[in-house]
């Protein structure tokens, strides 16, 4: 297929800024050739062509840290918070993610797919091509399972490629109340295995905070996953400064995420060991905070950014990627061109996806197509819908 007439936005370091009057050849699920339309090489031009009139093309974008899986809705707790609770209070009080993991619990594995699928079809609307989905609201084995199974199954029922994370050390459940060290071992690692056995995990996550799991916890939760061979990333310094931030970077993880209070310090490690920073403006907007995450310590040592997200029931109940950059760069300064890098080139490093977030030769054809002129358009625009069609792996949606 030949896409002509568009205007190109690669996010690529070797063709940078906006390229007019261009034309992108794709063979099968892989992209051939990308450039001005007048340098189209001669064997291309006899490809079946369609006209893009002019329309802006990017990379589609990657959401790299999503709770889409999940039962219920805290809208009470949004309103708590509202009324002066804090998330730590509310999940001391046995809200927050236990409340979630409750209804979990008691839904079917469809259940949780048709739960799912109205937010997964939002990212769609806003461009989306891949999905990262993490399980983390059974917290036993039954239903960590269950949920990384409905992952599964909704990337067979949507063009999108769905990745999916294990997230068992997400929070300490009811039953396990002050023995995070047994409910590692009896629950969470053994789920890990399992899951690991049936195909069903690409990566392992956790939750390094005061009302959740220590650098401790988490150091034997990932020596499981280096033995299993899993890559690992981790929610880390949210709330506090824990260490969760130089931890992952020791183990060289994929992405450290949310990072308010991650330091000068951990954006070293960060960079020494290629650890992606992904940042969450969603949870930041709902639970009003105001510690930011360190962008120009980021910057300065050159810490790869995303951003996702985060979409989950509790703190971040936002399914729009549009939205996301819209808030990177009003809350925290984030440039425009940042903020694409974060949602494409950026997002596939943080899930080992080299094979995308960009448009280039070799690379999947995996491209967004928007009523828009300018990339800067689509981060400025509140609420709007401007994606015209996507193509993934090659075929038209």
């Amino acid at each position: 297929m030949l896409l002509t007439d568009l205007t190109l936005a690669a996010m690529d370091p070797a063709a940078p800024g906006l390229l007019p009057h261009a034309a992108i050849a794709l063979d099968g699920d892989r992209i051939l050739w990308s450039g001005p339309k007048a340098d189209l090489p001669p064997e291309l031009r006899a490809l079946p062509s369609r006209s893009l009139q002019g329309r802006l093309v990017t990379p589609a974008l990657i959401d790299c840290h999503t709770h889409l899986v999940h039962a219920g809705h805290r809208a009470a707790e949004f309103e708590a918070r509202l009324n002066g609770a804090t998330y730590e209070q509310i999940a001391r009080a046995g809200g927050g993610i236990l409340s979630t993991v409750r209804a979990t619990r008691a839904a079917s594995e469809d259940d949780l797919v048709q739960s799912a699928l109205p937010h997964l079809d939002a990212l769609l609307a806003d461009g989306s091509g891949t999905v990262e989905i993490k399980s983390g609201y059974g917290l036993d084995v039954e239903t960590e399972l269950r949920m990384l199974r409905a992952a599964r199954t909704l990337g067979t029922l949507r063009s999108i490629e769905v990745k999916t994370t294990f997230l068992g050390a997400h929070a300490i459940p009811p039953e396990f109340a002050g023995r995070a060290g047994d409910y590692l071992t009896q629950i969470v690692l053994p789920t890990l295995r399992a899951a690991q056995a049936e195909g069903l995990v690409d990566a392992v996550d956790g939750f390094c905070e005061g009302i959740a799991f220590s650098p401790d916890d988490i150091a034997t939760l990932f020596a499981e996953a280096g033995a299993l061979k899993l890559p690992v990333k981790l929610h880390a310094e949210q709330l506090s400064h824990l260490g969760g931030a130089a931890l992952a970077a020791q183990h060289n993880a994929l992405s450290a995420d949310h990072l308010e209070y991650a330091t000068e310090d951990d954006a070293r490690a960060m960079a020494a060991s290629g650890t992606v920073a992904v940042l969450l403006p969603g949870a930041f907007y709902t639970l009003r905070e105001r510690q930011a995450p360190p962008v120009a310590a980021f910057r300065e040592h050159g810490v790869p950014m995303a951003l996702a997200t985060d979409c989950n029931p509790g703190s971040s109940p936002m399914s729009s990627l549009l939205l996301a950059m819209n808030m990177g760069c009003t809350l925290w300064g984030l440039t425009v061109r940042e903020v694409w890098d974060a949602v494409t080139t950026h997002a596939a490093r943080a899930l080992r996806l080299p094979d995308r977030g960009r448009i280039a030769p070799g690379l999947r054809a995996d491209l967004a197509i928007w009523d828009a002129e300018s990339p800067a358009e689509l981060v400025y625009r509140l609420g709007a819908r401007p994606l015209h069609a996507r193509i993934h792996g090659g075929q038209w949606c």
